[in-house]
């Protein structure tokens, strides 16, 4: 395949692992909310999407999650993210062939740059990153809809075209594809949705050191 010139990182699920964590946790304030719910059902039907997105998709349901929802969530993080943030085996490889390869690269991440710098900063990759960081609270809407990449593509000065996603989730993927970007859908984590990512048009991999082939910079 052609080398991009960008490559935009999601960031939980494709640079740290926190997707257990995040969606433990999510589980619990949306039951504390009377919203009943499991871990798998968490997982796929609202992984990848921004926390706004996720209350109005469960009030549209008819529940109510309260005014301060999504506050709550992020005022959560630290603690959450306190322990057992971890990156995502061999993504360190990945990054050095970007470098290597003198190919742009940024983070565009359905979570605020808040969170992101907790846990991009528990696992030591927030100095790859620091100031190359989207957030889907920059646009007016999150994935699935393609506003980030956009985004994160315009501000780093490149043709969506030229530009590559490397996604874990359905949400994200469909995000990138709609933004006319190939996609490269991570589905190393037991809980992925092979299925989901390839109708997404996703390009499937299971193994980070699968990547930086893909991508052309091996």
């Amino acid at each position: 395949m052609t080398k991009p010139e960008l490559v935009i990182f999601d960031c939980d699920g494709v640079l740290v692992d926190t997707e257990t964590l995040g969606n433990q946790h999510l589980v619990k304030m949306l039951g504390a909310s009377g919203y009943a719910t499991t871990f798998e059902a968490v997982r796929k039907d609202f992984c990848g999407m921004p926390m706004r997105a996720v209350k109005e998709k469960i009030e549209a349901e008819g529940y109510w999650l309260g005014d301060d929802f999504v506050d709550r969530w992020y005022q959560a993080m630290p603690v959450i993210f306190e322990n057992g943030v971890e990156a995502i085996p061999y993504i360190e490889e990945v990054i050095a062939a970007v470098k290597k390869a003198e190919l742009s690269y940024c983070v565009a991440s359905s979570a605020n740059v808040e969170k992101m710098h907790i846990t991009l900063g528990k696992t030591g990759l927030i100095v790859h990153f620091h100031d190359v960081l989207y957030s889907a609270s920059m646009v007016a809407r999150g994935k699935p809809f393609p506003d980030l990449f956009l985004h994160a593509a315009q501000e780093m000065g490149y043709e969506p075209s030229r530009s590559v996603v490397i996604e874990d989730s359905v949400a994200g993927t469909k995000a990138g594809t709609a933004a006319g970007m190939r996609v490269f859908s991570y589905c190393g984590d037991v809980h992925a949705d092979h299925e989901g990512l390839a109708a997404a048009g996703g390009i499937l991999f299971d193994d980070m050191r699968q990547l930086p082939a893909l991508l052309g910079v091996a």
